[in-house]
C-alpha cells in the first residue's frame, strides 16, 4: 500500500454518507475480493473491533442476496446482517440492502473505477432518514473505514502477487 492511498470520509447530505478510497489493485481483483464471500470475510470487519465472522452467503448477482453472521465479545449472540443485491453490474457496481437494519437500513451502492494498476472505490450509503442516518453515526456504523479498506488493500496486493 502506498501512502498516498488514503480513505475520505464524509456525510454529503442529511441521508447520504460517502466513503472513497484508491486501492492498488486492478479492478478485476477488487470487485473478486468484494464478490467471493472466502476473500470478502478475510478482509471485511476491521481487526482491532475485535469481530469474529462466522459464515459468509453471498450469491453477488442482481436479484440474489446476502447473508453475514458476526459476534463481538460484548454481544450476547452473534447477529446476522443480510439484504439483497439490487443490482449488480460486474467490474463496475454493486448495489444492495442492508435489511437487519429494518425500515431505517441504508442502501448501498459501491462503484470500481479503474485507474490503471489503481481501483478508485466509492461507497455510497443512503439512509431513509437524517434521523437514521444520525443514529448510524452514533453507533459507530460509520468507522472503522480506514482500517477496513487497508485490509483489503493488502488482502488484493497478495491477490496480485499470486
Amino acid at each position: 500500500m502506498t501512502q498516498a492511498n488514503q480513505t475520505a470520509m464524509e456525510r454529503i447530505s442529511d441521508r447520504e454518507f460517502v466513503v472513497r478510497r484508491t486501492v492498488d489493485g486492478s479492478v478485476r481483483l477488487v470487485f473478486k475480493a468484494w464478490s467471493e464471500p472466502e476473500l470478502f470475510r478475510r478482509w471485511w470487519t476491521p481487526k482491532s473491533f475485535g469481530m469474529t465472522i462466522h459464515s459468509c452467503e453471498m450469491d453477488v448477482r442482481t436479484g440474489g442476496g446476502y447473508r453475514l453472521v458476526i459476534s463481538h465479545p460484548s454481544m450476547p449472540e452473534p447477529m446476522a446482517f443480510f439484504g439483497k443485491y439490487i443490482e449488480v453490474v460486474p467490474g463496475e457496481r454493486i448495489v444492495w440492502t442492508n435489511e437487519e437494519g429494518g425500515e431505517d437500513g441504508a442502501v448501498t451502492t459501491v462503484t470500481f473505477e479503474g485507474r490503471g494498476e489503481q481501483t478508485l472505490v466509492v461507497w455510497r450509503d443512503l439512509y431513509p432518514s437524517k434521523e437514521a442516518l444520525d443514529e448510524a453515526m452514533v453507533s459507530g456504523a460509520t468507522s472503522g473505514f480506514d482500517e477496513q479498506f487497508d485490509q483489503l488493500d493488502e488482502m488484493v496486493a497478495e491477490l496480485g502477487a499470486e
